[in-house]
């Protein structure tokens, strides 16, 4: 044992059990332990910051980066302190004694060192990268090394595979035991597509299985799990999940609590910041959790336009070819569709106007967006020609009878209800305090919608951190507008989050205005 300096205030049992602290910093999806540089088990084991630390309390055990601090007010000597998600995942009350140790390097290190080296790995290199992940043995830099090798080394489609394969099959999966389990995503990238929250109600109407999980926003203003947070828990735990599908037919959640493909929530922390979505990646991280929710049928939108994430049809195919080829290998039936991505869906941007939009359509609301509610109308109908006794050309029809009647609506209220309902009324959704519009500098015709743009601003504006924040448009691509007639309105929680998104629209507003000739029109399925 090292002998303890004596200019060091601690106790003689200083490198007995310390006593647990919470932290409160929320460091996203990462476990972080605190030890203070004066403690002498830090001295004396010979730790260093950033360094992986396994942490036991109660017979529980979890892995955790180490950071340092000099600050007895965060922790003390003889305290270990942890970060909420560290806290929450060890389950141990503060105060509780509890012990560190050197964790053991993740046995997959080699096999990353190779990938950044360029080279093709294994099907087994794959799963024991994405076991370590999932265990949380990768440190942020070694994820961040993981993400960023994977984007810049362009993944073969075998190797795509195999990363989604071995995303699946860690953690739980789900077995519904019965055929077929219908399921839609989008590759995301257009600001307002809440189509999975309009398919949803109307497949499970219909009488189909959708156990819809989504992710949070990435890089959007919104993802379904945020939007469908403001009208309902979608935290929901693995065994809720499952009674409210096997009643209601279908859900809304998002897939982190369920433990589903656990591993792409973790890669999704880094890729999130750096703002990294890879065909390959993003591939995996769709499969892997259509596959783990038990899932045999996907419909697969791919939007396409100027400012989407595929900018041309050649990218589209291309991208299709990739899903098509993985899923195959996974056993999942795929039907690809590949959409108008030119310009928002819908007119709300961000988590409640979005929320106003989806119900507004589902309640056949004069104000509905006509767009949001026909494309919605056009997925559904695909995904109800899954049912084999749906004949094709069949589905959109009945997708537009189910949503005309309110059957759509009252399993909406169903599934709300049962997740667990939050108070909204769509006629007075609870927006963000502060707000402006942006307005037209000249007359003309609007060409061109800038979806990376109007994205940035909402983000800019709090969205969707900030669940009111966002972006109201009032003109769609052909709308005919005057000088000073407003484009759309911003609103923010905060005043600096709205000079924030005010300076921003006041360099580019993200509409360009000109002539009904210059209008580029995509061809594309719908």
């Amino acid at each position: 044992m090292k002998k303890i300096r004596p200019d060091v205030d601690a106790p003689d049992d200083s490198l007995s059990p310390l006593m647990l602290k919470r932290v409160g910093i929320d460091t996203y999806r990462e476990n972080v332990a605190y030890l203070h540089r004066d403690c002498a088990l830090y001295r004396a084991e010979g730790f260093q910051a950033l360094s992986k630390v396994e942490v036991r309390a109660n017979g529980q055990r979890i892995l955790a980066s180490l950071n340092v601090v000099d600050d007895t007010a965060i922790v003390g000597c003889g305290q270990l302190g942890l970060s909420e998600d560290a806290f929450a995942s060890l389950g141990a009350g503060e105060g509780s004694p509890v012990s560190v140790a050197q964790a053991e390097p993740p046995a997959s290190i080699p096999a990353l060192h190779r990938k950044l080296a360029g080279e093709r790995l294994s099907r087994d290199d794959f799963r024991d990268i994405i076991r370590d992940i999932a265990e949380l043995r990768y440190s942020k830099i070694e994820l961040t090394a993981f993400v960023v090798a994977c984007d810049r080394g362009e993944l073969d489609r075998e190797e795509v595979f195999y990363l989604s394969d071995a995303m699946s099959r860690v953690g739980r999966r789900l077995d519904w035991h019965e055929h077929p389990v219908v399921d839609k995503h989008c590759i995301g990238g257009i600001p307002g597509n809440r189509t999975s929250m309009l398919v949803v109600p109307i497949v499970a109407a219909h009488g189909l299985l959708c156990p819809k999980t989504s992710s949070r926003a990435i890089t959007s203003p919104s993802g379904t799990a945020d939007t469908m947070e403001v009208l309902a828990n979608v935290d929901l735990p693995f065994d809720d999940l499952g009674d409210i599908v096997r009643t209601h037919r279908g859900c809304l959640a998002w897939g982190g609590t369920s433990q589903l493909s656990p591993a792409d929530d973790v890669l999704i922390s880094v890729e999130r910041p750096l703002a990294i979505d890879s065909p390959g990646q993003m591939v995996a991280s769709i499969l892997s959790k259509k596959a783990a929710a038990g899932s045999t049928h996907l419909l697969l939108d791919i939007p396409v336009g100027p400012h989407a994430k595929v900018r041309s049809m050649p990218e589209a195919r291309q991208l299709r070819r990739l899903f098509e080829f993985v899923a195959k290998c996974m056993g999942l039936t795929l039907d690809v569709v590949i959409t108008d991505g030119s310009q928002p869906i819908g007119r709300g941007i961000g988590p409640v106007l979005e929320a106003r939009d989806v119900m507004r359509v589902l309640a056949n609301h004069r104000e509905a967006p006509m767009d949001l509610r026909q494309k919605s109308l056009r997925l559904a109908g695909r995904m109800l020609e899954f049912d084999p006794d749906v004949r094709g050309g069949d589905g959109f029809g009945i997708a537009r009878d189910i949503l005309d009647s309110g059957r759509a609506l009252e399993k909406m209220q169903a599934i709300i209800r049962a997740q667990g309902e939050h108070p909204f009324d769509p006629d007075d959704p609870p927006l963000a305090p502060q707000s402006y519009e942006a307005v037209a500098p000249a007359a003309g015709v609007v060409i061109a919608i800038d979806n990376l743009k109007l994205a940035r601003i909402a983000h800019l504006a709090g969205a969707p951190m900030a669940a009111g924040a966002g972006i109201d448009a009032f003109v769609r691509i052909g709308d005919t507008v005057g000088a000073g007639q407003p484009l759309y309105r911003v609103y923010a929680a905060y005043r600096n989050e709205l000079a924030f998104a005010h300076r921003s629209s006041a360099r580019d507003s993200g509409i360009t205005l000109g002539r009904a000739d210059e209008i580029t029109r995509l061809n594309v399925e719908f």
